[in-house]
């Protein structure tokens, strides 16, 4: 199964972003794809975060009411697996957690590794290099080839 990062969603739905059309495509592949794909939960909230946010997109935020339509959408696609904390969760997540260098933001990537791997996530799809701190999970950058 292969999950999706926050960064490739706010791609996929902002239209004036230059990866817009290839990180559409690829949701739309994942969407109407046989396989299944997963989203964790915490990405959707950073999405939505991303999204409306008005010292981002200075020419004009999504509101709640788009960025929500775009979850929506996402969640009818009958092969997405949204992921969310399991029982082992906590003895998943400490393991990272206590690493040296993850502190401040590289927490929130910590979560999303943690939730992929007690999913059995085979790949992330990001652009995000601090993944890079949990060879654990395997990461794919779709727009390597830009």
């Amino acid at each position: 199964m292969i999950a999706v990062d926050t960064n490739i969603l706010v791609y996929a739905h902002r239209r004036e972003a230059k990866e817009h059309p290839l990180a559409a495509n690829v949701l739309a592949r994942l969407a109407k794809g046989p396989s299944g794909w997963a989203i964790p939960w915490p990405c959707i909230y950073e999405f939505f975060s991303v999204a409306t946010n008005r010292r981002i997109w200075k020419e004009g935020a999504s509101t709640g009411q788009q960025a929500w339509a775009q979850v929506e959408a996402w969640l009818a696609s009958p092969s997405l697996v949204m992921l969310s904390e399991t029982n082992d969760f906590p003895l998943v997540l400490s393991e990272l957690l206590i690493r040296p260098r993850v502190a401040g933001p590289v927490v929130h990537d910590a979560r999303i590794v943690a939730l992929c791997l007690a999913h059995g996530v085979e790949a992330l799809l990001t652009r995000d290099r601090d993944f890079s701190l949990f060879p654990e999970l395997s990461t794919e950058d779709p727009f390597a080839e830009l």
